[in-house]
């Protein structure tokens, strides 16, 4: 099994070559292979750009997938829930996992219906979680679970207390069998006979932005957004 290198960028630059030659069965893009793309480096990209991935196992023979949030830190992928959980206790248990992300980025309009497309970055994992013991690394995984959703949110809310970290599983799963696949550009029907149609073709860019904070009911009035808030609304746009 060859896995992504995590190592220094010359022994990672020859285990990207091989991968490119051969990329094991499992993680191999087999539609459309040259959009696979298997660097580290660009598949902790995308893991980064999204906020919402999907999980897929089977559980007492039935297929389940469920979307959920997460986190990247380092090799790993982070996931949490309750501890009474059907999900939770079944991925707990080691089973055999496939984990998935989407960044959709546009619409690519042909002349044709068939050409018609989407411009995106995705990545496919496969694995098996673990639980994370041990308070202290727990707290780490779901700082890097705050601070996903919102950056610098962590250093400003109430950590989580012993009741709440007791509710709480936190699962664990390395990236090691990963690829990502990507599609960019226009359509495809530049070059064709549809080219002479009358009909407009393009990418029409997808564009996800945060609108104006609502405020919680039960906020005290004159209470301030936040320095992590406010610099995203102002810096920054959904992926």
């Amino acid at each position: 099994m060859v896995r992504l290198s995590s190592g220094p960028s010359s022994r990672a630059d020859d285990v990207t070559r091989t991968l490119r030659k051969r990329p094991p069965d499992r993680i191999r893009v087999r539609r459309n292979p040259k959009k696979g793309r298997y660097e580290r480096e660009r598949i902790e990209a995308i893991l980064d750009r999204s906020l919402v991935g999907h999980v897929a196992f089977v559980d007492r023979g039935e297929p389940v997938c469920i979307p959920v949030l997460y986190a990247r830190t380092g090799r790993d992928l982070y996931i949490h829930g309750s501890r009474a959980s059907r999900t939770m206790r079944a991925l707990a248990r080691g089973e055999p996992a496939c984990f998935a992300v989407t960044v959709l980025d546009a619409l690519v309009l042909a002349r044709s219906a068939f050409e018609h497309s989407a411009n995106y970055e995705s990545v496919v994992a496969f694995g098996r979680f673990r639980p994370v013991d041990g308070d202290d690394a727990r707290l780490v995984a779901l700082a890097a679970f705050t601070n996903k959703l919102l950056p610098g949110r962590w250093d400003e809310v109430r950590r989580p207390n012993a009741k709440e970290l007791k509710a709480t599983i936190v699962l664990a799963m390395p990236i090691d069998e990963a690829s990502a696949k990507v599609r960019t550009g226009p359509p495809d029907d530049d070059n064709t006979d549809d080219a002479e149609l009358d009909v407009w073709a393009g990418e029409l860019p997808i564009v996800h932005e945060f609108g104006t904070p609502i405020p919680s009911p039960g906020l005290r009035a004159g209470t301030h957004l936040g320095n992590s808030l406010a610099r995203l609304i102002r810096d920054r746009q959904l992926p």
